[in-house]
């Protein structure tokens, strides 16, 4: 194993994300890793700050999930920014030990020496499904060496093809993985005239991290939500994507399915 004093620095403090905090549930670790000002976003929420905001919802996470643990899949990075593709997987305690696994992504900034921010998403429709009686998904296979990730230059090019490519995203499409369709015939919605707004992008040679919103009317593909139909609603999205030959030839996104949902009940209820 690579010691950590070879490793890329914005990498060793992932490392330490990974296996030293969120692996050890030790969240006495956050002070040295993130900044007081830490800012979280996912999906429609925004959780600022470090020991009120983010470590309380961090703490509850491990209470329900006593065993939880994080795989990483993929690690890149252009030496300012980092994006990392995960696994979570446990049993819950507020379902009788039923086990889960999901996978997430989240794009980081930092300061240099600890993390200011994260855009993220992870599946938690598919955990849903889980905690809920569904067949426990495998997790997906690990990264082999996530720690020797090393920096490559953003490529400009890349942003924009796709930027291009996100600005007329189908959660159908199968040039990408998106949530659990890398596993089983996934059950994403469909959108009529929506708009997509870029919300973060950054490169690292050929692979490109992004975080959109779409606006939109909602016209299906999700079960249990024919009511919905019709309904204008946001939904977000967190990838990571590869671009060959002037086009994206695959990759991995993760959406706020379950969000989306919640939203949506919500909506027709008020």
């Amino acid at each position: 194993m690579k010691s950590e004093v070879n490793m890329d620095k914005f990498v060793s403090l992932m490392r330490r994300y990974c296996l030293d905090y969120t692996n050890r549930h030790d969240v006495s670790q956050c002070e040295s890793i993130m900044t007081p000002d830490y800012t979280l976003r996912m999906g429609q929420h925004v959780l600022v700050g470090r020991d009120d905001k983010y470590i309380p919802a961090a703490s509850a996470q491990f209470k329900q999930f006593p065993g939880l643990c994080l795989t990483v899949h993929q690690i890149i990075t252009n030496g300012e920014r980092l994006a990392l593709w995960f696994s979570e997987h446990g049993a819950s305690n507020k379902h009788g030990g039923q086990l889960a696994s999901w996978s997430g992504i989240g794009l980081y900034a930092w300061d240099g020496s600890r993390l200011v921010s994260n855009w993220v998403e992870q599946d938690y429709y598919s955990r849903q499904l889980q905690l809920g009686g569904a067949a426990v998904d495998v997790v997906e296979r690990p990264a082999i060496d996530p720690w020797g990730t090393l920096p490559i230059p953003a490529v400009v090019n890349n942003e924009s093809i796709v930027r291009d490519f996100v600005s007329q995203i189908n959660f159908n499409d199968s040039t990408i993985n998106i949530d659990d369709s890398w596993l089983r015939q996934s059950e994403q919605p469909t959108f009529a005239e929506f708009s997509v707004e870029i919300d973060d992008i950054f490169s690292a040679g050929d692979s490109i991290a992004v975080r959109a919103t779409l606006s939109g009317r909602y016209t299906g593909g999700l079960p249990d939500c024919q009511s919905y139909q019709g309904l204008v609603v946001s939904h977000y999205l967190v990838g990571i994507l590869n671009v060959q030959n002037n086009k994206v030839a695959s990759g991995r996104i993760i959406t706020d399915r379950l969000g989306l949902v919640r939203r949506m009940g919500a909506e027709l209820q008020s």
